[in-house]
This record gives structure tokens, sequence and C-alpha cells, in this order.
């Protein structure tokens, strides 16, 4: 855990180098204007806020009050900024930006717009769409104080391709499984789509912050009365926050509903995370035998639950 930690941390030092020097940030004032980063952040919140204080900057910056009100005073010597009494609060005083406060940050906007400009275009397309995906999730990451809730939802074309791809690429990361895990998925998915009933027949796919974080599948059998729970599984970052009890739930009440009087699925004892999911859901194990599949020796494992 240590050596991941400080894996973590140099990955994420060496974007901060990266990110700071392509952006200019290092500059001594910020793509050509007068004003450093801290000054031209500053000016930003003042033409934002409608007549902030100075506390209400600092908090948003995380910046050090004496640090806010040394810049503040630095405007309005300038002729930037111009404040009065905060009617609220005697000890707070409402700041707004003058006429020539206006068009200095109107000038750093220009300014800043133009070299974010040529950054992008300076990138070929596919580099242009991937940076501005990650930027976005950077956004959505800084910006949820707390960890995003898992949410279900049903399929939708292109899910059962990545369903497919994830679980191989997991479970082969994970336990060293061979390409046949990844055909045996596709098989399933394929069937699964060509005699789907959707009187018997469910999915779901779980999302945190926009992004698939697991899957699970109901699927009927031979047997009228009895459903089959299939491909349950949940992405590394998203365990812990209960999406794999959610799917198994939500594949559990949609049997119930269809009338099914039990719910089976198949799973393999290294699956140790699935299995106790399955326990406190209430399956019991039914059968166990050892094979050789995926390029492992496994113990496979039938599970039941009694609708």
């Amino acid at each position: 855990m240590q050596v991941r930690h400080e894996q973590d941390v140099a990955a994420l030092r060496a974007f901060n180098r990266v990110y700071t020097s392509r952006l200019g940030l290092l500059d001594a004032h910020l793509d050509q204007s007068p004003f450093t980063l801290s000054e031209a952040r500053i000016l930003y919140e003042l033409a934002n806020r409608d007549h902030p204080t100075g506390a209400e900057i600092a908090r948003a910056l995380r910046l050090d009050p004496a640090q806010i009100s040394r810049t503040l005073k630095r405007f309005a010597d300038r002729g930037l900024v111009v404040t009065r009494d905060n009617p609220a609060h005697g000890r707070h005083q409402l700041l707004s930006l003058t006429d020539q406060g206006r068009a200095a940050f109107a000038a750093a906007e220009s300014n800043t717009r133009t070299a974010i400009g040529a950054l992008l275009d300076g990138l070929p397309p596919t580099r242009r769409a991937r940076l501005l995906s990650a930027a976005q999730a950077i956004t959505r990451i800084f910006e949820q104080e707390a960890t995003p809730r898992p949410v279900l939802r049903g399929l939708k074309p292109g899910d059962l391709g990545l369903v497919t791809a994830r679980q191989a690429i997991l479970y082969t990361e994970e336990y060293g499984w061979n390409g046949d895990y990844e055909a045996l998925v596709a098989r399933i998915l394929a069937d699964f789509h060509q005699s789907f009933d959707p009187v018997r027949d469910a999915a779901w796919i779980a999302e945190m912050d926009g992004r698939m974080a697991g899957s699970i599948f109901l699927v009927h059998g031979d047997e009228p009365d009895v459903g089959k729970l299939r491909l349950l599984y949940v992405e590394p970052d998203a365990r812990g926050a209960g999406v794999g009890k959610m799917l198994v739930a939500a594949c559990v009440d949609r049997a119930r509903a269809v009338g099914y009087k039990r719910l089976d699925l198949w799973t393999n004892s290294v699956l140790s995370a699935a299995r106790s999911i399955y326990e406190r859901a209430g399956f019991v194990l039914v059968d166990e035998t050892p094979h050789h599949s995926f390029g492992q020796d496994l113990i496979g494992q039938t599970w039941s639950l009694a609708l």
C-alpha cells in the first residue's frame, strides 16, 4: 500500500509540473497581463461575485486573508477596486470593481482565452478531446467533496461491449484469467441480447460520477420459475461504496416482481467479495465443483436464493 501511495503521489506531482509549465502558471505575470496568478484569480472573483467581502474571497480561493488584504490594497491604489461599508457587518467592507478594474479584467480575460485557445489549437483533435475530457473529470472530482453516490440505469448502446471488455481486463489483472473468460462473457451477452424477453430478463448498469461502475444481469433459464443472476462486477475504485449490494438488490427485487420462485447464480470461490454480497442477500451455497477454466484451477460454486 505504501508503494502504491508513493506512486500515486509521484503521478500527481508529475501532472502538476507539466500543467503549470504548459499553462505558463510559473510566469511572473499571467498571459502577458500585469497580474500574477493569485492577483488574476482575485480579480476574477471580484468580477464574478456580487459585492463580495475580502473574507469571502479568501475562503473561496483558500488564501491567507492577509494576502487578500494586501492584494486588495494594491488594487485600490491602482484604482481597480472601491469599497463601501457593509450594513450587515460593520467590520467587513463590500468590494466592487471600478470602470478601470472592469476594463483590466476584460483585458486579462481576453489574454487568457487567447492563450488557452492557442494551446488547444496546437493539439490534434483526438488529444484535444482527451484533454478536455480529463479536465472535466478533474473538475468534477475536486468540486465533489463527498463520495459520489452510485445510481442504476438500464442498458444503452455500447454497454454490452464495455461490460465484456471491463470484466475481461479486470479478471486478467486480478486473477490471471485468460481470453477464454472474455469469450465466455461475450457469448453470454450475445445470447442475452438475442433471446431477450422484456418480461423475464433485465439488466442494470451502475454509474458513479457519470461513468460505469459495475453491472448485473437477470436472465431467464430453462425452468420457467427459475431466474439466473449473471455477470455481477464492480470497478475497483467503486468498491466499498455499496455498488455490488445495490446491483444484487435490484436483481433480486426484479426477480420477485417477475414471479420467479428461485434465483440461481454460478461463480468461483476465488471471487470472495462477490460471495460475501451473495451471502448477505440470502443466497446459500448448494454445490461446488473443481474445474480448470480460463487458464486456472478453480472451484466453481452454485448459489441459490428462494424467493
